[in-house]
């Protein structure tokens, strides 16, 4: 399958590992911390949240509570099937809405830094998935042609950034049974 492609950038998060995360709690704390400063959660997924957050100018108190418990969760990160296809014979890059470094320790964590040339994570670029920037940079950092690499995911925001970079897209079940 890699042999047609110049490079493969996976998600991390649902792709090669579950980090061990309570999102629920995470959107608990996160609305806590709106809250006493005056903004509506009401209602809001963490997406949204994270969205008002930005729109108020705190993103980066929102963040930190995301990130905080990323890198935790990273630690205890569960290893997914896809892991197994590490190393890869072409150049292997991860691109993930989860904080750079809970992406490398949850890599590290089951040995699969070392199979990994480049990442990026939600904080790495100032834009993030589905925007196609993140991609597009793993591509360059690969050297790799965004026409001839490969993005495995296990989402329709997944898709949608491949298809925005003028990548193929492969969902990580499809990539799996090939």
């Amino acid at each position: 399958m890699t042999v047609s492609y110049e490079a493969v950038i996976y998600d991390l998060d649902g792709t090669l590992v579950r980090l061990d995360v309570d999102w629920t709690l995470v959107t608990q704390k996160v609305a806590s911390r709106l809250r006493d400063r005056g903004i509506d959660t009401e209602g809001a997924s963490l997406w949204e949240l994270l969205e008002r957050a930005e729109a108020a100018g705190i993103l980066d108190v929102a963040t930190e509570v995301v990130a905080t418990h990323e890198r935790v969760g990273a630690r205890t990160a569960e290893r997914l099937p896809a892991a197994a296809e590490l190393p890869l014979d072409v150049p292997v890059g991860v691109c993930s809405l989860n904080a750079e470094a809970a992406v490398r320790t949850a890599l590290e964590r089951h040995d699969l830094l070392e199979a990994v040339e480049a990442v990026v994570g939600r904080d790495t670029l100032s834009a993030q998935k589905p925007d196609p920037e993140p991609l597009l940079a793993l591509a360059d950092r690969l050297d790799a042609d965004p026409a001839r690499t490969l993005f495995v995911g296990d989402t329709a925001k997944d898709e949608r950034t491949a298809d925005r970079a003028g990548m193929d897209f492969q969902y990580v079940e499809e990539w799996l049974e090939k």
